[in-house]
């Protein structure tokens, strides 16, 4: 992913808080020459050697695991908050763009133990769950259910081998401009904009 010095995030603490919360990821590997794209949940964890790895699993019934052993490697791709920026909200005429937070993981993917599946299937559900007002959880699941759906699936770790993080929030322009583009995603009826207003917020608090 391309980033420009002013967009790249290196705050290890903010990457992690960003993969748990924009957790629905994209895990993009070879396959046949192609690359295929599978849409999935993904957990950050540490392995027994102390690594840095994402948890997931994947549908049998998707061929995209039958190429794991030859083709390893994968890139997963966390998407944050992303909105347009008019131009129009600058002091000076200029191009409109395009602001959004992303991260680009890559990694060497292992399939996992039935064992590790159960645990991580677990943890996911509990993640989930936890502020629901009657949480789900693996214990409730009817076993006849839980086994079937079990056997169609397979559980995988992505020892994490690089990290691209970047932070697209109009860093480049001055504190005016910067307040517009707040007040214009604040008032905004679009979630994502309010997001990324919430975002800038953060990312230079003195804005105010």
């Amino acid at each position: 992913m391309y980033i420009p010095k002013d967009n790249l995030n290196e705050n290890r603490e903010e990457i992690k808080s960003f993969i748990e919360q924009n957790g629905f990821a994209v895990m993009v590997s070879q396959m046949e020459n192609k690359l295929w794209a599978t849409h999935l949940p993904l957990q950050l964890s540490t392995n027994e050697k102390g690594e840095d790895i994402l948890v997931g699993h994947i549908a049998k019934a998707n061929p995209q695991w039958k190429y794991f052993e030859d083709e390893p490697e994968v890139l997963t791709i966390f998407s944050g908050a992303h909105a347009y920026i008019s131009s129009s909200w600058y002091q000076v005429p200029n191009v409109p763009t395009w602001n959004y937070l992303a991260v680009h993981i890559y990694g060497k993917l292992n399939l996992i133990s039935d064992e590790k599946l159960y645990q991580s299937l677990e943890d996911l559900i509990n993640q989930y769950e936890k502020n629901n007002k009657n949480p789900m959880t693996m214990q409730k699941i009817p076993k006849k259910t839980m086994d079937t759906d079990f056997k169609g699936v397979v559980g995988f770790e992505i020892v994490i081998t690089e990290v691209h993080a970047k932070k697209k929030l109009s860093q480049n322009r001055d504190n005016t401009d910067y307040k517009n583009i707040i007040n214009e995603l604040t008032t905004s009826s679009d979630c994502q904009a309010n997001a990324l207003a919430e975002e800038m917020k953060k990312n230079r608090p003195d804005w105010d």
